[in-house]
């Protein structure tokens, strides 16, 4: 028999050797495809559940449900969005107290600086896009004739002032209490007090504002708080460490619930996709009268999202942005299905994470950040709504309403509620801004459940690319301090036991050891700062 040698191996004839080959490429292709599944298994699944939900949905349609046979079909879908803003609070406190911890305060101020200029930047962006396309599109002309009453719909007024929306954002900011915090947000009502009387004995009243509580978790006030809780508890030296231990390991728990509750997404947006699709109604209607409203809203996002943000991106860090965000389909996919920034927090931390391979103490302190003030996505179609109202009133808007629909939109969406059909009161804000009536805003909500799912998409694109930035920025400053630690200024501090532990330090901090000085017997640390 004709021998042959293959990797030291004695082999038969050629033509053995030739099959063993092809085994050994066929299964390699096997194993490849196993590992391709594997490592996308959710990601296939949870796209598969909106095409499920899709075509379940139009099936259920057909069969003229009840109200109550409709909240029956909805209820998985239900316990999917219960059970992410469950783990909404927890995630966003241990999160933000435990990355801030681990942050020194320099480097936490320089991240954070970075981290605002970039959501303010591109939600102005946002903003200018939205009024553009507006102007552009016209979604209004011509659709004067168009009121509530012909699309069935109920009135809805708002009739809070501008300066007192921005003065609830700022109490909001500082809870009164913050255990109340964690499901109620502070809301300005007004009553009518009688004044005094005129000359004919008529009462004069008037209008006084009214603090409220209103159901919702206070999102902003609970993240000032603990990222304050996390600088101080650094402070705080080896007595905090304990209470940073505490919170690291309730985040690490946190996370662990996460990747359980991932893998019930599929099931319940099936459910959710398919029972809003059950729920519409007059969906020719709404779309022929409002079609260019609709249009420019997701133009709008589709530019920003698909165009503006992946530019910025590579503009910093000169990577490819949407190899990027093609670990991001997950989350994505949750947005679109839930509506909802803060409900698609725990899924983007993971994703980010696991995927893209950001750091775990970024992402966990930049992020539920984003999710409360970073609304590009929101700021496009409300400045597109204010746009649309003022048309359809046959109102011109001058230079000075245009700059005022940019700022107040960038500064209201900072407020915006994480969740469905959040951006529907900042509209008002908008619109009590430049003096246009608010009886309209119930055409937007009719249409809020289609718009509102390429908004929410937006929202955490943009957090995550943001996430991606400060990743990178902080790469290349570790780089630089590898090369030139000359160059930096340093600080040296005492080398404790759990200096070089990844959980109990700062992303931003490069512990470099040195030798031991003559005379003494504890080695110290190098600590360089961003």
């Amino acid at each position: 028999m004709e021998k042959s040698e293959i990797n030291g191996h004695a082999m038969a004839n050629s033509v053995s050797t030739d099959r063993i080959l092809e085994k050994r490429e066929k299964k390699s292709f096997k194993d490849k495809l196993l590992m391709f599944l594997n490592i996308n298994l959710l990601v296939i699944m949870t796209v598969s559940g909106v095409l499920v939900g899709v075509g379940l949905g139009m099936m259920v349609r057909n069969m003229n449900l009840t109200r109550a046979q409709m909240t029956y079909f909805a209820f998985p879908g239900e316990m999917l969005l219960r059970m992410l803003k469950m783990i909404i609070l927890p995630l966003v406190v241990c999160s933000l107290i435990s990355g801030a911890a681990s942050l020194d305060t320099r480097s936490l101020g320089k991240l954070g600086g970075i981290a605002v200029t970039y959501f303010l930047v591109t939600t102005l962006i946002a903003s200018g896009i939205g009024v553009s396309l507006a102007f552009i599109i016209k979604p209004g002309v011509g659709a004067g004739a168009l009121n509530t009453n012909n699309l069935g719909l109920e009135s809805v007024t708002n009739s809070k002032e501008t300066a007192d929306s921005f003065l609830d954002l700022a109490r909001n900011l500082f809870p009164a209490n913050l255990v109340a915090a964690a499901f109620r947000s502070y809301a300005t009502d007004y009553k009518m007090v009688a004044v005094g009387n005129d000359t004919n004995g008529t009462i004069l009243y008037q209008k006084v504002p009214v603090g409220t509580d209103t159901d919702g978790m206070n999102i902003l006030g609970l993240v000032l708080f603990a990222m304050v809780f996390g600088v101080a508890l650094r402070k705080l030296g080896e007595e905090g460490e304990e209470l940073i231990r505490f919170f690291n390991a309730f985040n690490e728990a946190t996370m662990v619930l996460v990747s359980w509750i991932m893998w019930y997404v599929p099931f319940g947006i099936m459910f959710l996709v398919g029972s809003k699709i059950v729920e519409m109604d007059n969906v020719v209607l709404l779309v022929t009268s409002l079609g260019k409203y609709i249009f420019a809203s997701i133009l709008g996002h589709v530019i920003h999202g698909g165009i503006v943000l992946p530019l910025i991106y590579f503009g910093f860090t000169r990577q490819n942005p949407f190899s990027f965000l093609s670990g991001l389909i997950t989350p994505f996919t949750t947005a679109f299905a839930t509506c909802s920034s803060s409900a698609t927090l725990p899924s983007m931390m993971k994703s980010v994470e696991e995927n893209n391979g950001v750091d775990k103490r970024i992402s966990r302190f930049i992020l539920p950040i984003g999710a409360t003030v970073n609304m590009d996505g929101a700021a496009i179609f409300q400045c597109v709504a204010a746009v649309f109202i003022a048309q359809l009133n046959n109102h011109e808007l001058n230079a000075g309403q245009i700059f005022t629909i940019l700022v107040t939109a960038t500064a209201s969406s900072v407020g915006a509620a994480g969740i469905p059909a959040g951006g529907i009161i900042t509209i008002a804000i908008i619109l009590e801004a430049i003096g246009l009536p608010t009886n309209d805003l119930s055409l937007m909500l009719a249409v809020d459940w289609i718009v509102d799912r390429t908004t929410t998409v937006v929202n955490v694109e943009g957090d995550a690319l943001g996430a991606g930035i400060l990743h990178h920025i902080n790469q290349q400053e570790m780089k630089k301090l590898q090369q030139d630690p000359q160059e930096l200024a340093e600080v040296r501090v005492e080398a404790q036991a759990n200096a070089q532990e990844g959980e109990e330090t700062s992303p931003l901090v490069t512990h470099v050891p040195v030798d031991v000085r003559p005379g003494t017997s504890t080695p110290e640390a190098v600590e360089s700062f961003l």
